[in-house]
């Protein structure tokens, strides 16, 4: 049986655009809360940014990955919770392609993936835990969307806003946008400061 919850529209354009170009290690400067480390990104570089519509489904069983997908908007990030089977694949090709049709700003899970050759060559941000020649099955049998999931043991809320790149992930609830966000942006801005003048002082350093 699926439970399909409603969505969660936390976040404005506008806080969102405040995030679009910070690095996940600036924020985790300011917080232990939100940062993913255990999953790798399918290619580098890679930048992630946009809001989280999450899945859980229930080990072999991932027929529900088609609901989300059809439920999906533009900009959401598809989270994808399995339970704590790392052995088979709940992600490969042909459903990025569905992604990428919807315009999904990426795709996260603490699965594995399969078709990893082809979804490295993808303009689909994709995080995983690793990659499997064992595959779910569509079974139907449960599955839910649009709940609380987690991964890596942060939890992830719908609607949460996910930020990825090649430092790892990171997920920003609602009530912590703004400050970390004002937090992060003035941190970020006084390291470019400093960057370009020593690199302007010492240009060799570059290759």
């Amino acid at each position: 049986m699926f439970h399909i919850a409603p969505r969660r529209d936390s976040f404005s354009q506008a806080q969102i655009d405040r995030f679009a170009g910070l690095a996940t290690s600036t924020l985790g400067h300011f917080s232990d809360f939100g940062a993913i480390a255990s999953l790798e990104p399918l290619h580098r570089p890679v930048r992630l940014v946009g809001t989280a519509l999450t899945v859980r489904i229930p080990h072999v069983d991932g027929a529900i990955i088609r609901e989300a997908l059809t439920l999906a908007r533009p900009g959401d990030v598809l989270v994808i919770d399995v339970s704590g089977d790392h052995r088979r694949a709940c992600w490969g090709e042909f459903r990025a392609y569905a992604a990428l049709t919807k315009g999904l700003a990426g795709v996260v899970t603490n699965g594995a993936v399969t078709d990893r050759e082809t979804l490295s060559r993808l303009r689909l941000p994709m995080f995983a835990a690793g990659t499997s020649p064992l595959t779910t099955r569509s079974l139907s049998l449960e599955g839910e969307i649009n709940t609380p999931v987690s991964i890596d043991g942060v939890s992830i809320a719908p609607g949460d806003l996910v930020l990825g790149d090649d430092d790892g992930l990171f997920v920003v609830p609602p009530h912590r946008a703004d400050e970390l966000a004002e937090k992060a942006l003035a941190k970020q801005q006084d390291e470019t400061r400093r960057r370009e003048a020593m690199l302007a002082e010492h240009p060799e350093w570059l290759r």
